[in-house]
């Protein structure tokens, strides 16, 4: 996939929507958009070598077949040149990496990226457990919306499919700062009608959209 350009004014907007949701609530806003979650060269690496394999083993019965031969020599050489030739393509062109890669193991890569950052942002560590992480990863189309255990025990995952919905479809369209952009005011009317805000509320989280 190619890199999304988010530009500043996108950023802007983004932060804008944080700090326009978050006047209505006790609850924390958080946006993570990730290029991709994994370098995958070596599942790519794993597929593409376990491919040439196959290839070779059904080359060889057809070979038997037509009554040809060929020294197992040169046969092992022609696979391992194979084999490192194909390592090579993996290794010069990261973006031919994923599409070798099953979708259950991209999307795997992609939720324990979402579990990573809302950790390493510190997102489980608001007064009231109310944290909410949106996060977004390119290459896999993945969105996931991350809530802290205080939302946890009042929102179901379910109450976040919508926001989910239009994430994924954003990005697939080019469109991520919109999509952003609707799920944070998803994520805020939901947080304001459980977390309204309270007297003295403060801002325990910045208020914008990182990019790793």
């Amino acid at each position: 996939m190619a890199r999304q350009q988010i530009s500043p004014q996108d950023h802007a907007r983004v932060t804008a929507a944080i700090g326009a949701a978050e006047k209505r609530t006790d609850g924390e806003i958080y946006c993570v958009l990730a290029h991709a979650s994994d370098g995958y060269f070596f599942p790519a690496a794993l597929v593409a070598v376990l491919g040439i394999l196959l290839a070779g083993l059904v080359l060889g019965f057809a070979l038997e077949a037509w009554w040809l031969s060929i020294r197992l020599t040169h046969f092992a050489a022609a696979q391992l040149l194979a084999a490192a030739a194909a390592l090579l393509l993996l290794w010069a062109m990261p973006s031919l990496r994923i599409r070798l890669v099953p979708h259950r193991l991209r999307f795997e890569a992609a939720h324990a990226n979402a579990s990573r950052q809302f950790l390493a942002h510190n997102i489980h560590l608001t007064r009231s457990r109310t944290g909410v992480l949106i996060f977004v990863s390119l290459a896999e189309r993945y969105a996931e919306v991350v809530a802290d255990s205080g939302i946890d025990e009042r929102v179901g995952q379910s109450v976040w499919d919508d926001a989910v919905q239009g994430l994924t479809q954003s990005a697939a369209d080019g469109r991520i700062a919109d999509g952003f952009v609707k799920a944070i005011e998803t994520v805020g009317a939901v947080l304001a009608e459980h977390f309204p805000v309270s007297p003295g509320d403060t801002d325990e989280l910045e208020n914008r959209l990182i990019e790793i």
